[in-house]
């Protein structure tokens, strides 16, 4: 570990991503309430609102009732996750005009390396960002920017004066304007460790500023509270990278798509979304989950073992008899919410046939995987789900398997899950995004 004596990190926060990127393209919207939720339902929620309509009273996970009684002014938009990853890609391309991303935190979180730029240079580079998005993004879309020692000092600081933060952590000023911040804002700190932290004497930032590294570690009981400590006192933290385990796919049923058969239609098509995954990163996969929640909101899962595959066939036919066993075992007459996901990951060098697999049995296999390469180039290369196993009806909300996530930016080819009359709508979205 280093302490850093200059600014080392330059992070980027959007405001209200989702909500000021609907403002951006549609500017009847501007200067209006705006909330974005996840379908076009009644009994849908808000995943984010603008500034405007969370001084009113809105928040996230609000449903659609509360948000109108809340702000009655208040538009509400379904979400359109390919025009928001599209706005992204164009984001940082505006931003490596002036200095590279080192890292993509998530759709609206940018790191950069400010690391050979004295502090006023320094500055001038994050204005001259700022600047530059206004001018070729647009002026709904605004950056909250931080500078600071580390990543995490630097998003701090980003978060520290919302909407259109600007704030600037030198190590000299340490501890500075960190002690004004509440121990619940600091990333990294969750409610359980903040009940760990009060139980330990621990009130504010000052009190955990003074401790000492080992003292952090025993109160998350994990090398993750050292670490945390020594970023927020100015140390540069490597963290290994995180190897990839897993690949899974959710979502919230509504309607008749409560309805076990119905359920049963959206998971097939999480699952060809997850086995896309799987083949693009070039695993295999051994184990299957299945999960879901019921109407009592009572969760249930079942796992199942089986020679590493990565071809359709396979995962659906491994998806459907755990979901079969599922339904056998506990009766439900509406499913709330369902889960698959596919681990036990290896690679290519890695795959051994069973001793007992037969030359026909493996020719098969190979032709099987060799075909669903294929419909993956078709996909992808038209932007749309034009060959499929089996038959692909249009969920509400669409997006299956394409939705953003929290560390993790859609591809073009999570999109072209999209049955194609729906790609070809959401492409002339795109297109009016732009324009």
């Amino acid at each position: 570990m280093q302490r850093a004596i200059s600014l080392q990190t330059l992070y980027i926060d959007f405001d209200a991503f989702f909500a000021t990127v609907e403002k951006q393209v549609n500017p009847a919207l501007r200067g209006k309430p705006v909330g974005v939720i996840a379908m076009e339902s009644e009994y849908s929620a808000l995943i984010a609102q603008c500034y405007i309509a969370k001084a009113m009273g809105c928040a996230r996970q609000m449903r659609v009732k509360e948000a109108r009684k809340a702000c009655p002014e208040i538009t509400l938009v379904p979400a359109r996750h390919d025009v928001y990853v599209d706005m992204h890609h164009r984001i940082i391309a505006c931003v490596e005009r002036t200095l590279p991303v080192k890292k993509v935190w998530s759709i609206d979180e940018v790191e950069c390396d400010l690391s050979g730029f004295n502090e006023e240079a320094a500055i001038e580079v994050a204005r001259k960002i700022r600047a530059d998005l206004a001018r070729d993004i647009g002026t709904e879309i605004s950056p909250s920017i931080g500078l600071g020692a580390n990543q995490l000092q630097a998003k701090i600081g980003a978060e520290m004066e919302k909407p259109q933060s600007f704030v600037v952590l030198h190590p000299r000023d340490f501890p500075g304007k960190l002690l004004n911040v509440p121990l619940g804002d600091v990333p990294g700190i969750a409610a359980g460790n903040i009940v760990r932290l009060r139980r330990a004497g621990i009130n504010n930032m000052a009190d955990l500023l003074a401790i000492s590294a080992k003292h952090a570690r025993a109160i998350w009981g994990s090398v993750e509270g050292e670490r945390l400590w020594a970023q927020l006192q100015g140390y540069s933290i490597e963290r290994p990278e995180t190897q990839r385990s897993m690949f899974g796919h959710s979502r919230n049923l509504s309607g008749e798509w409560q309805r076990p058969e119905k359920a049963l239609e959206c998971l097939r098509l999480l699952t060809t979304k997850a086995a896309r995954r799987v083949r693009a990163d070039g695993f295999w996969s051994q184990k299957l989950t299945v999960s879901l929640k019921d109407e009592y909101k009572r969760k249930y899962h079942i796992e199942r073992q089986f020679p590493p595959t990565r071809d359709d066939f396979n995962f659906q036919r491994e998806m459907t008899c755990a979901y079969q066993e599922l339904m056998t075992k506990n009766s439900h007459r509406k499913i709330r919410s369902i889960y698959v996901m596919l681990h036990g990951l290896c690679e290519q060098g890695d795959v051994m046939d069973d001793l007992f697999t037969t030359d026909e049995s493996h020719n098969k296999k190979q032709k099987r995987e060799t075909l669903c390469d294929v419909m993956d180039k078709v996909n992808s290369l038209y932007g749309a789900s034009y060959l499929n196993i089996g038959p692909q009806p249009v969920i509400p909300g669409g997006y299956v398997g394409g939705k953003i996530a929290f560390g993790r930016v859609p591809t073009k080819e999570d999109f072209a899950s999209l049955p194609p009359q729906a790609a070809r709508k959401q492409a002339a979205a795109r297109i009016a995004a732009k324009d």
